[in-house]
């Protein structure tokens, strides 16, 4: 379970203003866990044990056969899947490879692939008609070169995506139309992939587990109320600090999952990502020393890593502080000083440790996220499901594709 240190300390100090909200932050609780029961919210069913996958058993052996995962897809239909990979990525004997952007390059990325005879293609898209997702498989693949390899995660309705699946004669897997697609990890989209990698699925899902755990529960209403408080003062800016580089693709889905749910009616956080040690050398005067309208969620892992050791030829000896040191210890130090002077200056952060990394810890920090992002909608008043600014912006590029005259906003 996640450990009581993941709260944002140093900064409220008998704050009336954070107080009203905790209170605020447990009823709104009560009421979800109300609506939960009542199976009001249908997405969170993915995140059962018992949830039922639109794949059986023997698709799972059709395709686990192959060597190379070759991933088509855009936003919340791929970022859950690099998350596990690389987040899992040393127990996984499979190579992935993503496509998840439009790019010049998208040819040399295809060149990486070795052997592709013994590589399958995933495509999702949960509306099936996603632009960059058809086009990145038109460029890439010919029929020829996809027979019996493609499978195609999307709606069972008439769109594009399931049209192909027809011509190609490839398996189809539903995605249900309850689920969007930033929440979509732990159900087909991100569990089918990870079925052909190899992980236990059952691992990934305790939400019944999780949600009767005090502790738990203590920590999720904390952070809530405490990132609720920070919007009310016009602290909107999350900075993703990032000590271990197996944990970007998270920062990305959690990003997303906060961006485009919460991102709503004039209201939001704006979930910026930040590399370390790297962005101390070009970010962190600004986050330590600017404008006071930022809080931190830090993350890192406590697993040793003794494989890169510092040279003791090269290190002089006023620089001896740095002798017998291997890479993650010095990581670490960084990590460490920077939360001292937060702690000092009293910027506002948190940190989350992964200690294991397997699947239970990786299914536990997803839930408590997608649960974080809910609790905080309802408080937000704002629907955490839907997307309608995007949808403006497909609309608006569809008309200029085809010639149409578009608004000018300008």
């Amino acid at each position: 379970m996640l450990k009581k240190n993941i709260f944002f300390k140093h900064y409220f100090t008998n704050s009336s203003k954070y107080n009203k909200n905790l209170k605020k932050t447990k009823k709104v609780f009560n009421l979800f866990l109300k609506d939960l029961k009542k199976n009001k919210i249908p997405l969170l069913d993915s995140y059962e044990k018992n949830y039922e996958f639109a794949f059986s058993k023997a698709v799972i052996k059709k395709f686990s056969k192959y060597k190379n995962i070759i991933i088509i897809g855009m936003g919340g239909s791929i970022l859950g899947t690099k998350s596990i990979y690389s987040f899992l990525e040393k127990k996984i004997k499979k190579k992935l490879y993503f496509f998840d952007n439009l790019d010049s390059n998208l040819n040399l990325n295809y060149n990486k692939i070795k052997n592709f005879k013994n590589s399958c293609v995933i495509v999702a898209g949960k509306s099936g008609k996603t632009i960059e997702t058809i086009i990145n498989l038109g460029t890439i693949f010919s029929k020829k070169l996809l027979k019996n390899k493609l499978i195609i995660i999307a709606e069972p309705t008439n769109n594009t995506l399931m049209d192909l699946a027809k011509k190609y004669n490839a398996e189809t897997i539903e995605h249900k139309e309850f689920i969007s697609g930033r929440y979509s990890v732990l159900s087909e989209t991100g569990m089918f992939p990870a079925a052909l990698m190899g992980l236990n699925l059952k691992k990934f899902k305790n939400l019944k587990k999780i949600i009767k755990n005090k502790n738990f529960i203590s920590i999720l209403i904390q952070n809530v109320a405490c990132m609720y408080t920070f919007t009310s003062k016009n602290i909107n800016n999350e900075i993703i600090l990032n000590y271990d580089s197996n944990l970007n693709d998270l920062a990305y889905w959690y990003q997303q999952l906060v961006a485009e749910s919460l991102g709503k009616k004039g209201k939001g956080i704006n979930p910026m990502l930040s590399f370390a040690p790297k962005d101390h050398h070009s970010l962190l005067q600004l986050y330590l020393d600017g404008p006071r309208d930022k809080f931190f969620t830090l993350f890192n892992s406590s697993q040793k890593e003794n494989k890169y050791k510092v040279s003791q030829e090269i290190i002089p000896k006023n620089m001896k502080f740095l002798r017998n040191k291997n890479l993650k210890s010095i990581i670490n130090a960084q990590c460490n000083a920077v939360k001292n002077i937060f702690k000092f200056k009293k910027i506002p952060f948190r940190e989350i440790v992964f200690n294991k990394k397997n699947e239970e810890e990786l299914g536990e920090i997803f839930t408590f996220f997608v649960l974080e992002t809910i609790l905080l909608s309802r408080l937000m008043n704002v629907n955490p499901f839907d997307q309608p600014a995007v949808e403006e912006v497909k609309i608006e590029t569809k008309k200029i594709l085809t010639l149409k005259t578009s608004k000018n906003y300008f």
